[in-house]
Order: C-alpha cells, then structure tokens, then sequence
C-alpha cells in the first residue's frame, strides 16, 4: 500500500469496535492514507495472553509510531490499576492533549469555546505509589519532578506556538503544597522565557474551576500536573457538551502517540449501535493533524460539524434517535458532497 502511513489499530472493547469502525469508514471517506495494522488489547486477550496489554501490542505500538484506539475494559481483580495507565507508562507517553471546542448543534450552555488541556500523563499522584501506614491509615505520594514538569509545560508552549496560541496558563495549588507544585509552576516560569511571544498566565486549581465555569472565553491553552489535569479536561469536556464528543491524544518522544476518545467502553451498550461515535471520530482527526494529512483532517471535521450541525441524524445524546452507524453514514454522506 504505496503512499500509505501504518497506524496500529486497536479496537477496544464493549463499544470500541463500532466507533471505531465508524471513524476509520469517516477518515477513509475523507481520503486518509492509512494502512490499518490491528492488534487487540483489553479484556478479550487477557485469557490468552494473562495480560490485557500484550508485549506485542507495545512493541507494535513502537513500530509503527502512531497508534489509533477504542475504549478498552481493564479487567477486575489483579493486574495493574488500568490499561490506559499502563499503555502511557511503558511507551512513556508523558502528555494528555484534550481538545475542548464547541460545535454548533451540540446542547451547551457556552459557544464558541476553544480551550486545549495540555495533562502531564505519568507523575503526581498517579505515579501509584501508595502504602497502608496502618491497618487505618493510608498514604499516596506525590511526585513532581523537575523534569517531567519542564518537558510537559515545554510541550504547552510548543503546541500554543504550532498551533497559533497566544497564552498557556499554569495550574497549580503552589500556595498550600510549596514543593511540589511550587517546583512545576518555578518550572513553567522558567521555561517561559524561551517563549516571549505567548503569555505565561498562573491559575490557583480551585480558582481555575470557577473561571472556566464562570468565564471560559479567556481561556486558550492549560497546563497541568496529572490529577488537575484529570479533572479539569473532564470540567472543559464538560463546557463544550460533554465526553461523547471529547477526543484525545497521549503524546511521547520522537511523534509517538497514541489517540482515543476521553470516554470509557460502555460494556451495557455492547453492540446495540447506539452510542456516539463522535469523540472517537474527532481522535481520529486529531491523528491525521498529527501525520500530516491535514486535508483528511479538514475534511473530517467538517463533516462532523455539518452532520451535528443539522442535527437530523444524531445519536440519542444528541437529541436524534440514530445509531452509530446511521450516524457515521451521514458524515460520510456529508464528506462525499464537500
């Protein structure tokens, strides 16, 4: 498949497989170049391989550079704490992206929101290193450390300077934990000054809260260590009407990445052609941005944005009554009559 680029494919598990297919039938009616290399992780494997993410799921992952996924299920009882957490720590995808911009069509009490969650993946409190002090008293740590706060708020300020940004704001809660948040908002300070032309704004995380509800027009792109980061894209997911339509993207070193909707796998939706396929659709947009194939890109958004836009043939959170399917044909439709 000359001219084409190779993204391993993970379907995922309960609703994965059909928003997946739903978004890789829209980025093949936009004219992406794309070989599609599967591989499966999640639930389904852990009979065969003891594990939900296979060596050979990461090792392909790293052939291939760029990876495209559905929701994956992470199995009760033993193992480790989540997929997701796992996939990020071993291939050291040290930045969650979170787009959040709204769509005309889509129920929210904002419009024209456009704010980007710029999420440290791999420190803070989700570094999971946690003990019982006593059979009453438990202890989770606290990492922040100098490098993973500068190479996070450096990724901010280059994405604000690829894409146009004017301002990266820095979360923190520096007042109380002096240390360890002090150290990442002393890092985003310094980290500032090899970027003059974007304005380095500081935000206290309560604080930060209460402006993206009350005033989230001043907002552009968010720096955040991973529990703020956590919480806060879901909040701005949560201003642009929700997680059914929030993409997302785990970013690492040398364009590796790793793109999947913000929502879960829905196991009670399994094959019932119901859900919204729109977030996986959108991370499917935002993969193309990444390899280049900015066209395709364009055309996808557009096409999402026509069919929302119409509002005729929307899943049910939406306000329609399609199917993921139905609704998927109709951005196709839509792409096709560009």
């Amino acid at each position: 498949m000359a001219g084409k680029r190779k993204v391993t494919l993970i379907p995922g598990d309960g609703i994965g497989p059909s928003i997946v297919e739903a978004a890789t039938a829209v980025m093949e009616a936009a004219g992406a170049l794309v070989e599609w290399d599967v591989h499966e992780a999640g639930e389904k494997v852990m009979e065969k391989f003891g594990t939900p993410l296979p060596e050979e799921v990461l090792e392909n992952i790293r052939e291939n550079v760029v990876a495209f996924k559905g929701p994956v299920t992470t199995p009760v009882g033993g193992g480790f704490r989540s997929v997701n957490v796992e996939l990020r720590k071993k291939l050291e995808l040290f930045a969650c992206v979170r787009p959040a911009f709204s769509i005309e069509g889509v129920r929210s009490p904002y419009k024209d929101i456009d704010i980007v969650v710029v999420r440290e993946n791999l420190e803070d409190l989700y570094s999971g290193i946690e003990h019982m002090v006593t059979p009453d008293v438990a202890e989770s740590i606290k990492v922040i450390t100098r490098k993973g706060s500068e190479r996070i708020v450096r990724f901010a300020f280059e994405y604000a300077l690829k894409f146009s940004r004017k301002k990266v704001t820095a979360v923190h809660k520096a007042n109380i934990m002096k240390l360890s948040d002090g150290l990442f908002l002393e890092t985003a300070r310094e980290v500032s000054k090899d970027y003059p032309e974007i304005e380095l704004e500081e935000r206290i995380v309560d604080n930060m809260a209460m402006q993206l509800v009350q005033k989230p027009h001043l907002y552009d792109v968010l720096v955040l260590p991973n529990l703020y980061g956590d919480i806060m894209s879901d909040l701005c997911a949560g201003l642009v009407g929700g997680l059914g339509i929030a993409p997302s993207s785990n970013m690492g070193y040398d364009e590796l990445a790793v793109f999947e909707p913000a929502h879960g796998s829905a196991p009670k939706y399994t094959g019932l052609d119901k859900v919204n396929p729109t977030a996986q659709i959108l991370s499917g947009y935002l993969m193309l941005l990444h390899i280049g194939q900015y066209d395709a890109a364009e055309r996808v958004l557009e096409g999402v944005k026509k069919v929302i836009g119409e509002g005729k043939v929307v899943t049910y959170d939406l306000g329609g009554n399609a199917g993921t399917s139905e609704m998927a044909r109709a951005i196709i439709d839509a792409i096709e009559s560009m």
